[in-house]
């Protein structure tokens, strides 16, 4: 499974530069988008006086959508190709950023989640169309480094997105409530604006279509499959992409928070602090995508999802202060590969089961709205710190994933 010793590159890995150029820029759109959530739940909670639990009903709506929509989605994807699936993606999202105007004007949480929804069935389709067109042109046994490469500029987005968020989104503690709910009003407006503009763009620039790619992959695996289902990789894969999701989400959505009680930091100087995390995933995704030309991916994402367990560990016992602060934040670091190599992973060799694989794992995102919601309930009833233990149980399984889950079809393949 040593991506390093398999270097003989078929038709696909041509020149497919631009494709490739512009699915950074889809990334860095899905990353900036995602992260705003972590500025927009303390923003909401504030306002709306909300508990915990209801304050990640917005990660629960958000994340929700991968699972009633990735299927459909990757349908259409199927249908309609690649490049259509990316500008579609781009259209819904930018409705439902459009529709976060009339949520502020109605003071209302409950249209703020529904205009969530919507942004994020978008989100859903640049998704399910981005990550297998990057692992499908990418020269084969290369997949995961360059969909890790590709990915950092999701990480690029995730980095900045925090203190720009911040600055736009939170206002001064004496605004009135009507002037706090109506500063999200401009930042989705502009948010919309520019991915109408980059839907028109893509729309004239000229893809390949990856389908017929993933039609020649096929044929040449003589595995005699014929459902997705039958790859074991895939289904223990799915589950990988749920569990990791999860835990970044609800240690991402978390932070501010967290570093309020813990390091007695206010909302801007903690959003600060928020791009360690995410800028942390950045720095590991360029490191990655060249390490793993020499270490193979599986050991590198077992590596990686150990030590995000052994820092929850320590920040759980240190209960608090710089201890807890730190390693929390260095959790980012190391989550930087996990997305795109497990994807790579679940989904290598698939032929023409690519985009209902893709389908399917996207699917487990939704683990970006269960889990934050589950830890959320275990702080309002146990404990703060003690909570923690759920994401450090995704991570376990991550290791399991990374050392045995992903071969699971190498000798029926």
């Amino acid at each position: 499974m040593n991506a390093s010793n398999q270097t003989t590159a078929p038709p696909r890995a041509g020149n497919n530069n631009l494709a490739l150029s512009v699915v950074g820029a889809l990334f860095f759109m899905l990353g900036f988008i995602t992260c705003l959530n972590d500025i927009l739940i303390p923003h909401l909670k504030a306002i709306f006086n909300l508990n915990y639990t209801q304050a990640m009903l917005v990660q629960f709506c958000f994340f929700t959508a991968y699972a009633v929509m990735s299927i459909p989605m990757s349908k259409l994807v199927e249908k309609m190709g690649y490049k259509a699936g990316i500008i579609g993606g781009f259209l819904i999202a930018a409705l439902g950023c459009i529709l976060f105007y009339p949520a502020a004007a109605s003071a209302s949480y409950p249209i703020f989640l529904g205009a969530l929804f919507i942004l994020a069935s978008g989100i859903v389709l640049l998704q399910v169309a981005g990550n297998p067109y990057v692992t499908l042109l990418a020269p084969k046994g290369k997949e995961s480094v360059m969909l890790t490469l590709i990915q950092a500029f999701n990480s690029l987005a995730t980095t900045v997105a925090p203190p720009i968020g911040a600055a736009l989104i939170f206002v001064d503690a004496t605004a009135s409530q009507a002037e706090r709910i109506s500063s999200v009003q401009m930042p989705y407006l502009g948010l919309a604006g520019f991915m109408i503009l980059l839907s028109v763009l893509i729309g004239l620039i000229k893809l390949p279509d990856a389908r017929q790619i993933a039609a020649e992959q096929t044929e040449s695996n003589h595995d005699g499959k014929t459902s997705v289902w039958q790859y074991k990789h895939m289904v223990l894969g799915t589950i990988g992409i749920f569990c990791y999701v999860g835990a970044e989400v609800a240690i991402g959505s978390l932070m501010v928070n967290v570093l309020e009680h813990t390091a007695g930091l206010d909302h801007d100087k903690a959003a600060g602090y928020l791009s360690i995390y995410w800028g942390g995933a950045m720095v590991g995704r360029f490191i990655g995508a060249g390490l793993m030309n020499k270490i193979a991916p599986n050991k590198y994402l077992a590596f990686n999802a150990s030590m995000a367990v052994g820092l929850l560990l320590l920040a759980i016992a240190a209960n608090g202060g710089a201890v807890t602060q730190w390693a929390l934040l260095l959790i980012g670091f190391f989550n930087s590969i996990m997305f795109p190599t497990i994807f790579s992973l679940g989904t290598k060799g698939l032929g023409k089961f690519t985009g209902a694989a893709s389908g399917i794992i996207s699917t487990a995102i939704v683990g970006g709205a269960l889990v934050p919601v589950l830890q959320g309930l275990v702080i309002d009833n146990v404990g703060l710190m003690i909570s923690y233990v759920i994401p450090a149980v995704c991570y376990v399984y991550i290791v399991f994933f990374a050392t045995q889950g992903y071969k699971a079809d190498e000798t029926s393949a």
